[in-house]
């Protein structure tokens, strides 16, 4: 049976997880989960992170609507990054994006690569 604490966390009892559409194997977004959010996660199939600026629990989607169910969780070879493979409902960015990773810089220019979802 896995164990979330064998998992290797930095000094703040925390590690980055990585969010990855299952159906279009997009990458949506990076947060945080600490060992109890990892557990969490586990048990309800939705996607509980640690925001690091409130310092409290952040079911993703609790709020918005916009709620990520676990497929799938992994750990790299380090054990230190989690991938999460969900099920996303609407935009996985706060600014309405489908991804949090929709700004490219290519030969030191940007590029807005997606609109806000309206």
């Amino acid at each position: 049976m896995f164990d979330p604490q064998t998992l290797k966390y930095d000094a703040n009892g925390l590690l980055p997880v990585i969010a990855q559409c299952a159906e279009t194997h997009e990458v949506l977004m990076l947060a945080w989960m600490n060992a109890e959010a990892v557990t969490e996660t586990l048990r309800s199939r939705s996607v509980t992170y640690w925001s690091r600026s409130r310092q409290s629990f952040w079911v993703k989607g609790a709020t918005s609507g916009h709620r990520q169910t676990l497929v799938d969780l992994r750990y790299d070879c380090d054990q230190d990054c989690l991938l999460a493979i969900v099920m996303q409902e609407g935009p996985a960015c706060h600014t309405n994006r489908r991804s949090c990773f929709y700004t490219s810089v290519i030969m030191g220019d940007t590029r807005e690569l997606s609109q806000p979802i309206v």
